[in-house]
């Protein structure tokens, strides 16, 4: 690498970090350098990853938001912040998550590089993570209605891996609402789902089932 920071083929792009020379570079690039130069434990999911693989289609903010996931503990470098790439990004660092599940990710190609991120089972899992603070509850749900297609061979170990109770029990709700062939083809009784009661949103209604209190239905709302 020397050589070519002498040649000028290679310029810093921030500590540890180098970039070809006259490149410029959006966030998929920059995660892909702490991916790789810095070798961070860091991957788009969430709601991003599903937006990149087609599953959740909205009009783009202003400052569109990246959803960004790591173990708790992960430090970022300095020059790795969403003004300089003009996006927002949403750094959630949590142990929630099992990271050593190979099925549990895939990548993304981006002109000639390729950047890891949630494969939609874990994907949707770290989006509701968030609900309702940093992701609404009906944007959840149009998702959710989206993912026909997951594999119950990689939910099922992610679901009993899941640290999140709340998680879990509002996966099952959604898939379930949903109707999903997959879903038919869980294990619920090998996903444990805690005690009590858990309050996804106030004011809203009580699934007795799933013991979690959500949004009123729009067709139970009387005028």
């Amino acid at each position: 690498m020397t050589k070519y920071k002498k040649s000028g083929w290679l310029e810093p792009f921030g500590r540890g970090a180098y970039i070809r020379s006259g490149d410029k570079v959006d966030w998929p690039g920059a995660l892909y350098t702490l991916q790789t130069q810095l070798g961070l434990p860091v991957h788009a999911g969430g709601k991003t990853a599903l937006e990149l693989k087609g599953y959740a289609h909205y009009l783009a903010a202003r400052q569109p938001r990246v959803f960004l996931y790591g173990p708790r503990g992960l430090v970022l470098p300095a020059w790795f912040t969403g003004q300089r790439f003009g996006v927002e990004f949403v750094v959630t660092r949590t142990n929630l998550f099992p990271a050593a599940f190979p099925e549990a990710f895939t990548e993304f190609p981006e002109k000639d590089f390729r950047v890891r991120i949630s494969a939609p089972e874990l994907a949707i899992l770290e989006m509701l993570h968030l609900v309702p603070k940093a992701v609404g509850f009906d944007e959840a749900r149009h998702v959710m209605g989206n993912l026909s297609t997951l594999r119950p061979e990689v939910v099922q170990p992610l679901l009993r891996a899941c640290g999140s109770v709340k998680v879990k029990r509002l996966f099952l709700y959604l898939a379930e609402s949903h109707d999903h062939a997959w879903f038919a083809k869980l294990d619920q009784g090998r996903v444990h789902l805690g005690k009590g009661k858990r309050m996804i949103v106030p004011r809203g209604r009580y699934d007795a089932k799933y013991q979690i209190t959500v949004p009123v239905d729009r067709d139970e709302v009387t005028p």
